[in-house]
C-alpha cells in the first residue's frame, strides 16, 4: 500500500486539501494498480515561523 506524505506551509482550506487527497489517490492508486483505498495521503502543515527560505523566516517575507 503507497503511502503519500505532503509538506506545505500553512494556510490552505479543508477544501483545497480535500481535493489535493481525491486528485493524489487517484493518480497513485492508477499509478501503482492499487484500489484508492490502499493508497494513504498525509498531510503536513508547516508552521511559517518554522520555514526558511534564503535564510530567512517564511513570515518575515510576507
Amino acid at each position: 500500500m503507497p503511502f503519500v506524505t505532503i509538506e506545505m506551509i500553512e494556510g490552505r482550506t479543508p477544501e483545497q486539501k480535500r481535493e489535493l487527497v481525491e486528485k493524489i489517490t487517484k493518480v497513485v492508486a492508477e499509478t501503482v494498480n492499487v484500489p484508492e483505498e490502499r493508497v494513504y495521503v498525509f498531510i503536513e502543515d508547516l508552521k511559517k515561523d518554522h520555514f526558511a527560505r534564503g535564510g530567512k523566516l517564511v513570515i518575515d517575507q510576507e
